[in-house]
């Protein structure tokens, strides 16, 4: 799989690898990913323009698969990032891994618009990351 970052990260090695592993785990098989670190205010815009939603938000993914290419494109907010991890008491690196997963899973055809699918989501969650990092899920 091609994986193209746009503006470079410095936890962008550890996030390649989560993306490698997952592609294989969540039976993603994706051609390529395009994985965008823009700030709040480029992740509004795109919010507004795309989805039609006036909010901040940390991830947005567009999965632009279908019967030929197999693509997607995920655009993360940085300063989202870190304020989360500050919110969450969690590091930078633990928040962002978080994010990049809960965007796969989009990809996996997971959704969060409801209260249960935000349960099942985070659930998911807990447990890939515990998965890839050998820590026990929340």
């Amino acid at each position: 799989m091609e994986i193209e970052i746009e503006n470079s990260h410095p936890f962008e090695e550890s996030i390649r690898r989560i993306i490698i592993t997952l592609d294989q785990e969540l039976s993603l098989y994706l051609d390529s990913l395009n994985l965008h670190f823009i700030t709040d205010k480029e992740l509004l815009e795109i919010n507004k323009e795309y989805l039609k939603h006036d909010y901040f938000t940390d991830i947005i993914t567009f999965d632009l698969r279908d019967n030929v290419s197999k693509e997607a494109e995920i655009f993360i907010s940085i300063d989202r990032v870190r304020e989360n991890a500050i919110s969450y008491n969690v590091t930078e690196n633990e928040e962002l891994s978080r994010i990049v997963i809960h965007g796969l899973l989009h990809l996996s055809g997971l959704k969060d618009k409801t209260e249960k699918d935000s349960q099942i989501m985070r659930t998911a969650e807990n447990k890939l990351l515990a998965k890839l990092f050998h820590v026990k899920p929340e």
